[in-house]
């Protein structure tokens, strides 16, 4: 999360670019949305148990277990458009990549609801799910000073014993598996991202003084629990960072029809 919130401050500040990262996580973490305050009682007992780091998205949205699945973050120089035609932007080479690999998906039709903690109980119009109503792909977005970043899980294979643990219910039902994983999934993603983002894209690794920034950015996004000041554990480590920069383009605008596909301008 302290990644994310340096490479957008790095757009604010005219200095940074349009950034795709695409990450796993090393052990099961759940991140809260940034205006979700409501923590449910057992969720530090699993903490203290060592089943379960928590950490707080600076986007928002509710609750997501980061186990079994990949996380996008989306860095969008002088993004435009409404937030509605924005999270459908934002996603396009998402629901590419997926339709290829014989997974098409649509946005969600549910109202957002304040009394689920889970991300995944509901589908909105920003979410994604698939022909059979199973939600496979939640997103939540953070502004600042024009520029966007959208987080997104996307859902590979939930460990229904982990869900049960932590929101009392199976993770959404009917999600087949994706015919690859690993390696080739990320690069088919990154493939899909550049060809309908366009832009000049590369690869690189933070440098030495950006995870220097990282770390004293990681206490902003600890959790702390109870009203007692204690911390949560924090999921320290366990962003597997893919940085792909140069795109996409500043100040792109949505397409008209959110089902088209067009290269950003």
């Amino acid at each position: 999360m302290a990644i994310d919130d340096l490479l957008l401050d790095g757009l604010v500040q005219g200095s940074g670019q349009g950034v795709l990262r695409l990450y796993h996580w090393d052990r099961p973490t759940l991140s809260l949305g940034h205006h979700q305050h409501r923590l449910e009682p057992h969720w530090q007992a699993l903490v203290d148990a060592g089943l379960l780091s928590m950490v707080r998205r600076p986007s928002g949205g509710r609750a997501v277990l980061h186990d079994g699945c990949l996380t996008y973050a989306l860095h969008w120089p002088a993004a435009s458009g409404s937030r509605a035609q924005t999270y459908c932007r934002a996603v396009q080479w998402l629901r590419q990549a997926l339709a290829g690999w014989g997974h098409p998906l649509h946005p969600g039709q549910q109202a957002a609801s304040r009394q689920r903690s889970s991300c995944f109980a509901t589908s909105t119009a920003a979410d994604l799910v698939e022909a059979t109503g199973a939600k496979r792909v939640g997103s939540a977005q953070l502004w600042r000073r024009g520029h966007l970043l959208q987080h997104g899980t996307l859902l590979l294979r939930p460990t229904s014993t982990r869900w049960l643990e932590v929101f009392g219910q199976e993770p959404p039902a009917a999600l087949a598996p994706l015919p690859v994983e690993g390696e080739a999934l990320i690069e088919g993603l990154r493939q899909a991202a550049q060809q309908d983002l366009g832009g000049s894209w590369s690869s690189r690794p933070l440098s030495r003084r950006e995870w220097d920034e990282v770390e004293q950015r990681r206490g902003n996004f600890a959790v702390r629990c109870g009203g007692s000041g204690r911390k949560a554990a924090e999921a320290k480590g366990a962003e597997a960072a893919v940085v792909v920069r140069d795109g996409p383009q500043r100040g792109t605008s949505p397409p008209a029809d959110s089902n088209a596909m067009p290269r950003a301008t």
